[in-house]
């Protein structure tokens, strides 16, 4: 008897994945090369095995492309799938294979000749592509539908590497006539195709005209469920030219909406909501020629929708957060379907949350009671997190619902008197918020709220209960009692609640002076002298000046009358939602943000053997925090301090010696703190990059002009004086840092001007700045660090202190030790995570900027070295350049400039495991390739 063919018994190709024994390579390439058929396909299972977990193979690479000259199609799949995995890295060897790729591309099986041209577009080595050309020009006229549907998906991937040639090819023109393809899968994959190319070129290469909507809509009923996704899509993007012409299309679609597939059901439910507008619906159904078809459309809609949230939790999520959109565009279509969105008692946390907010936006005063009953049972769960929303949407009801609120406040009172400690602060919260929409109307429950004063302990409470105690003080009579309770501790408290007591102090003190002066006295005391909050100091001072100076204009400020809260249950803005509609079913829709603030497309060079440049073209990344603004440098970030930094306010401590040597350095020379002459160097110092950082009108007529420099390895803050109206000669400074996320502070905290600054004179001065390390602000997890630098100057003559902010020059701290071996280079831009990249295109570049020679020397001048260059295969005129840059604190940044000879810009590619830092170091590169 034969032996069993274990190869053909079912789940047996996990034996495959067992623990490999010692010199199983040698034994491997035996196999390879044995006359056995099934000993032969067993030896490429386990090679293709050991490739899958990790193991490095590519020394079977010859070896394994020899069994590809075979008829067996189980066994060409395994070679196939060997050599796309391992073509960047033997592309040489690679090339061996096109003669097998070429004559099975006209092999009488159209398996076989699909397998090839699949490969062929999967391999991504630029000299496979010359060759891939006049099979897939075939395969598109092929016979065979099997065989066209995977060349039209090969067309995208090679206008992924080479989009010129797939331009003079005319292959997007064939991809054209394949949408008039009898089969619909090819017309499936001939519009999937057309949509990527659109989508990687930036240009709209699908054009639907009648004739292709006729043939596309043919298709749709009769390819696969994904073939319906890629056409519904494509749809979607039309602009039909009349209502008529919309409401036929919707009719053809409309059968999409009882498919099995959520994702069919998804791209019909877009293309319909897209199309209700053209028919004249741009909110609620009810106006206009089409207002009967407009409501059978809304009434149709419902259904599916209800559906989808009876499928997998994970398809409940993703049902939800589009139909947050839905209803949000039009609420008319879910508003009798408020039940099904009630939270079971088994729902995940993330789908019970998704509920909470679908609920909000459809209660309505024919549906409150029965949603505040289903709300109240919701507060009495075990979960925290849903305990806390489902309070919060109580409040949100009442400030939603006008003539409900009295019945949501009962609810909630229901709740407080539960005592349940995170219930009772929830409760807090939202009572506020009810009390900015209504004001002088529910003021009744104040005792009520005042009795659990005790078991407030997190800030956003204790904020909200203090704000109500100041708002209404005139109605409690120990109100001032109340506030000298949380006065106690007014220093451990956070920056809120602070903020908020200051503010209710002054409050009490103007309805009730005679009994509350010692109160108000002490808090401001608290305030301004012993926080090292200046959001919270300036507030302080405010306060003060007013109280100190007008009475009636502290009234008229701080107990005037306040805006009434708006209802935010709508929250998107219509051009927004507009947009995110347009893109229900795709990630846009879950995230709630446009793809372009989330994803960018890079275009990158792929790697050739150990060539410098990773990636692969058309590779997608997430910007994350990229493209972080950055404030303006003359707003200082009260809020950014924390809760500690250095006294911005106080300068009155510092010791300055009139007698202290000289920082001048006269015309603009670097002498440094100490007066000593700057050490000769070998190479010209760049000059700083210098920005107006203080206007005269907020510094006694003073200007200040400022930026950061390295000289001789000494990081230094370049300060120009200039003195505009102050009719006092500016002699001495005394400056001083606070916090900030590089530890930076003055060595020296005196700046003296010798000669004195008179009115209409300037002077240039250097301040020494040294790293320490108490001086550090942690960066936030996940958060960029911010560039900011704020800086107090005190003059001591006039005893003015004023203060500005400027954004660090991340090249100041660069070292001149910072080239690395071409090798330690390549290995560590290969261990660093791709989420740890940053991508950017720097345009509008001047002349030399695109010369890599000049910005290779520029760069230099800025502790920035190149360490490689290449062309660009297959792309003539680019050229990528690699550069490296060390920081004197120990950060390390990679970075790849792409060039192309005639355009005026380059693409920006920086790596690095200090990613807080990396934006700041990516806007380095980007600022001196700007500069002339």
């Amino acid at each position: 008897m034969a032996p069993k063919d274990s190869s053909a018994a079912g789940g047996s190709d996990s034996r495959f994945f067992t623990t490999q024994k010692k010199g199983e390579m040698h034994e491997l390439r035996l196999e390879l090369h044995s006359t056995d058929r099934t000993t032969k396909v067993d030896a490429v299972k386990k090679v293709i095995a050991s490739m899958t977990v990790g193991k490095d193979v590519s020394g079977l690479f010859t070896d394994v492309l020899n069994c590809v000259q075979t008829g067996n199609i189980e066994l060409k799949k395994l070679v196939y799938l060997y050599l796309i995995n391992y073509a960047k890295t033997q592309p040489e060897l690679t090339l061996l294979a096109v003669n097998t790729f070429v004559k099975d591309a006209n092999d009488p099986n159209p398996l076989i000749r699909a397998l090839a041209v699949r490969t062929m577009g999967c391999i991504r080595v630029d000299r496979i592509t010359e060759y891939l050309c006049e099979p897939l020009s075939r395969a598109l006229r092929d016979e065979d539908p099997y065989v066209r549907k995977t060349a039209a998906v090969c067309v995208a991937k090679l206008y992924d590497i080479a989009p010129d040639l797939v331009q003079e090819r005319g292959f997007i023109e064939t991809l054209h006539d394949l949408i008039s393809d009898s089969n619909p899968s090819v017309v499936a994959n001939g519009v999937a195709a057309l949509s990527e190319i659109s989508e990687t070129s930036g240009r709209d290469v699908m054009k639907i005209t009648a004739s292709v909507l006729q043939k596309l809509l043919a298709a749709l009923n009769e390819c696969t469920e994904w073939g319906q996704v890629f056409i519904l899509d494509s749809l979607a993007k039309y602009t039909p030219a009349e209502a008529r012409e919309a409401e036929g299309i919707i009719e053809r679609v409309t059968p999409r909406l009882q498919h099995a597939n959520s994702a069919v059901v998804m791209s019909a439910v877009k293309v319909i909501l897209s199309y209700m507008d053209v028919m004249g619906g741009n909110a609620t159904p009810g106006g206009g020629a089409h207002a009967e078809s407009l409501r059978a459309l809304t009434r149709k809609l419902a259904p599916p929708l209800v559906t989808l949230l009876n499928s997998e939790p994970e398809i409940q999520y993703v049902a939800l957060r589009n139909i947050n959109l839905i209803v949000q565009k039009r609420p008319s279509i879910l508003e009798n379907e408020i039940k099904v969105f009630f939270c079971k008692y088994n729902d995940p946390i993330y789908v019970k949350m998704e509920k909470l907010e679908i609920i909000i936006k459809l209660v309505s005063e024919r549906n409150i009671d029965q949603v505040l009953l289903e709300l109240k049972e919701y507060a009495t769960e075990v979960d925290v997190d849903f305990v806390r929303k489902s309070v919060s949407a109580i409040g949100r009801c009442a400030v939603k619902l006008e003539r409900a609120a009295e019945r949501c406040i009962g609810v909630l009172l229901e709740l407080i008197q539960t005592k349940v400690n995170y219930v009772v602060q929830e409760s807090v919260i939202v009572i506020k918020d009810i009390f900015r929409r209504y004001p002088n109307r529910y003021e009744s429950i104040i005792a009520t709220l005042c009795d659990n004063l005790d078991t407030l302990d997190e800030p956003q409470a204790k904020a909200s209960m203090i704000w109500i105690i100041g708002e209404y003080a005139e109605r409690i009579d120990n109100a001032d009692e109340l506030l000298d309770t949380f006065l106690e501790t007014f220093e451990e408290e956070d920056p809120a609640v602070q903020l908020q007591l200051l503010t209710a102090t002054v409050k009490c003190f103007l309805k009730n002076p005679e009994e509350t002066q010692d109160m108000v006295q002490r808090v401001l005391d608290l305030a301004t002298e012993e926080s090292d909050n200046p959001d919270l100091r300036d507030r302080g001072f405010i306060y003060w000046r007013l109280l100190s100076t007008d009475p009636e204009a502290a009234k008229l400020v701080v107990l005037g009358d306040k805006p009434v809260i708006e209802d935010d249950t709508f929250r998107l803005e219509p051009n927004l939602l507009n947009v995110l509609v347009g893109q229900i079913a795709t990630l846009s829709s879950i995230y709630h943000k446009p793809p372009e603030a989330f994803v960018v497309r890079a275009k990158r060079s792929p790697a050739e053997g150990g060539d410098l440049g990773v990636g692969d073209v058309g590779e997608e990344i997430e910007e994350g925090d990229e493209e972080e603004e950055y404030e303006d440098e003359n707003d200082v970030d009260q809020g950014s301090s924390g809760g500690g930094g250095m006294d911005l306010l106080d300068m009155g401590g510092l010791a300055v010696d009139d007698n202290a040597p000289s920082v001048n350095s006269g015309g603009g020379g670097m002498g440094d703190l100490f007066g000593a002459p700057s050490p000769a160097s070998s190479a010209p110092e760049p000059e700083p990059r210098m920005s107006k950082v203080c206007a005269p009108e907020k510094s006694g007529g003073i200007e200040l002009w400022a930026g950061f420099s390295q000289v001789g390895g000494t990081v230094k803050l370049e300060l120009d004086v200039r003195n505009i109206s102050s009719n006092v000669p500016v002699s001495n400074l005394a400056i001083q840092l606070n916090k900030n996320a590089f530890g930076l502070s003055p060595a020296n905290q005196q700046v003296v001007c010798n000669p004195p600054i008179a009115m209409g004179g300037s002077g240039k001065h250097s301040v020494e700045l040294a790293s320490n390390s108490n001086m550090m602000v942690a960066v936030p997890a996940g958060q960029p660090a911010s560039p900011q630098i704020q800086v107090a100057i005190k003059n001591m003559t006039t005893g003015l202190v004023f203060y500005f902010a400027a954004n660090f020059a991340l090249e100041a701290l660069f070292s001149a030790d910072g080239a690395l071996e071409r090798a330690a280079f390549i290995e560590s831009w290969k261990s660093i995570d791709d989420k740890k990249e940053l991508y950017g295109t720097v345009s509008d570049l001047p002349p030399a900027a695109t010369d890599i020679d000049q910005v290779a020397a520029k760069f230099k001048m800025h502790r920035i070295f190149l360490i490689a260059r290449r062309p660009v295969p297959n792309a003539e005129g680019q050229e990528v350049a690699y550069f490296s840059m060390c920081t004197t604190t120990g950060m390390v940044f990679m970075a790849e400039l792409t060039f192309k000879k005639g355009v005026n810009a380059a693409k920006v590619c920086l790596k690095t495991e200090n990613i807080a830092f990396g934006v700041q170091a990516k806007v380095a590169l980007e600022t001196l390739l700007r500069s002339q």
